[in-house]
């Protein structure tokens, strides 16, 4: 049966409420995760939070119904509360109904198949939380088969980051690696790694991309370092008609991606 927790004191409550801070996200490995359709996408992907809280005005739901019952069979700790709290461990003005507090799931590099889809994302010295999430929902989008994150980026289980993914997190698989790491494990099997950049000569509809193909995509405001340019098989532009000279990161990467799918949809 849930547990019910209305005191702010609450141990259980400081202690959720410290995963808002990356380094209480490393010492404990877990994150939050809120709102119904996260915690649907996560349940639907195989992924049961360990800790169930929900506004008791909410219990009726039908998706936080079978939720409650399958955080409950699976061994989770499920806990009806008040909304204040869910503020209080959410930070939002206006608190989703229910708020998961799942383990960390980052893959190692050796781990990945890389045979297991035809398109991985990479992102490097990606700072923005936001454009970290969309980049997820976009591999999730195309058939992905994960990200995989370079050097020092934003950690992918913050909340903004969570936030943004819209449950594209609990469909992807995660690594991280430096780069030099990231190369070599690259080069022990197939896989061809395309660089975004102002730097290209190549328009990004003009090559055709084998399977699978990484592409690389540059921190927010630097893009990619020119030893990181010389690494790639490729680099790719997209041309800029306006006034711009780049488009935003996760934008240019969702432009890319859904390239490559189509010329693989097209055989």
């Amino acid at each position: 049966m849930p547990r019910e927790i209305t005191g702010f004191s609450n141990e259980t409550v400081k202690r959720v409420r410290s995963l808002r801070d990356k380094k209480h996200r490393r010492q404990e490995g877990l994150f939050l995760a809120e709102g119904l359709r996260i915690l649907a996408e996560a349940e639907e992907a195989g992924f049961l939070p360990e800790m169930l809280f929900y506004a008791r005005d909410s219990a009726s739901h039908p998706i936080v119904t079978r939720l409650i019952a399958a955080t409950e069979a699976a061994g989770g700790d499920v806990i009806e509360t008040i909304p204040d709290i869910l503020h209080k461990l959410s930070g939002k003005e206006n608190p989703q109904a229910v708020i998961g507090v799942y383990r960390e799931r980052a893959t190692p590099l050796s781990a990945i198949d890389r045979a297991s889809a035809d398109i991985w994302l990479v992102a490097q010295a990606m700072r923005d939380p936001g454009n970290l999430g969309t980049m997820l929902r976009t591999g999730d989008a195309v058939g992905a088969g994960g990200l995989i994150l370079i050097d020092d980026c934003v950690d992918p289980f913050s909340v903004e980051a969570v936030r943004a993914s819209m449950g594209a997190l609990f469909t992807q698989t995660i690594a991280t690696a430096r780069w030099a790491e990231f190369i070599a494990w690259l080069r022990t099997g197939p896989g061809t790694l395309v660089g975004t950049s102002l730097n290209a000569s190549h328009d990004y509809q003009e090559p055709h991309y084998p399977r699978p193909t990484f592409i690389l995509t540059g921190n927010e405001a630097r893009g990619l370092p020119a030893d990181y340019e010389a690494d790639c098989d490729l680099l790719v532009k997209m041309p800029m008609l306006g006034k711009a000279d780049s488009l935003n990161a996760a934008v240019a990467t969702a432009v890319m991606a859904y390239e490559v799918l189509n010329q693989h949809r097209r055989g």
